[in-house]
């Protein structure tokens, strides 16, 4: 079972730029044929927010007309800039994202594993937040999937990262979400976007790991008075591979044109 973990594509409307430099939807492209070219493709893609940059009608058009190559089912949770109403009457071939009104949270059977969407947006605002419905709403889904290995997906990585522009815009709630998430062993990840880059922590028992972006990346810069920022450092996203003998691996996947593959040894038979 292989999942394929993307994050954060901030696709525009046709010819338009985010920032006025980078090309996002080409970038989303680049990233669906490199996940086609997959052996073997993914069993399940799973989006976890900033589908568009501006949570426009014709972004999300476009980000449609994007992910239609992709063979797998693709699974999409909201970022703070995506617009709820606009996403479920964007995505109606997707009836997951009706399962409950008001914020986007739903579960889906991936194989053996079960994922639970945890809905962090606050509307209008950068940051995050895990009120008291929305952990009550996460702890009845725990509870009903005890029995099965569980990946939480959400927008806000529920852990400070150390780049202080973007922690002024995390999460608010995460205490409580990592006392929830303890009592329940059987949760493999947490698979969050928001900071475009990879950063793992320990969290409540499992890893929490946000995901890189198939465009721009968030500036890695640890100074107190670091100015918000992003690089064209190489795109990517991340692979989640399940056996029942040894759970959940995940790894880091580069999109680009590189050399190789190149055999580390000659073949000695044919060698003169």
């Amino acid at each position: 079972m292989l999942i394929c973990h993307l994050s954060d594509l901030h696709v525009r409307a046709p010819g338009q730029l985010a920032y006025r430099r980078v090309d996002t939807a080409a970038y989303a492209q680049r990233c669906v044929a490199h996940i086609e070219r997959l052996t073997p493709r993914p069993d399940a893609i799973v989006v976890t927010g900033d589908l568009t940059d501006r949570g426009e009608p014709e972004e999300y058009e476009h980000l449609l007309s994007l992910l239609e190559p992709l063979s797998a089912p693709v699974y999409v949770i909201p970022g703070n800039h995506d617009n709820r109403a606009l996403m479920r009457n964007a995505f109606v071939s997707m009836p997951y994202l009706h399962q409950s009104d008001g914020f986007i949270q739903y579960t889906s059977e991936i194989g053996p594993l079960r994922l639970i969407a945890l809905d962090t947006v606050v509307a209008g605002e950068g940051g995050g937040e895990l009120c008291g419905d929305r952990l009550a709403w996460l702890e009845r889904q725990l509870l009903q999937y005890r029995s099965f290995p569980v990946l939480i997906a959400m927008h806000h990585p529920p852990f400070q990262t150390g780049i202080r522009f973007m922690d002024a815009v995390g999460l608010h709630g995460a205490r409580p979400l990592e006392t929830l998430v303890s009592r329940y062993p059987n949760v493999e990840r947490v698979l969050c976007g928001h900071v475009h880059r990879t950063i793992l922590r320990r969290f409540g028992g499992t890893i929490a790991l946000s995901c890189p972006s198939p465009a721009h990346q968030v500036t890695l810069d640890f100074a107190p008075d670091a100015e918000p920022g992003f690089t064209m450092e190489p795109p990517g996203y991340l692979l989640h591979r399940w056996t029942d003998s040894e759970g959940i691996t995940s790894y880091s996947a580069v999109v680009g044109n590189y050399e190789g593959s190149y055999p580390f040894y000659e073949n000695r038979l044919g060698a003169e």
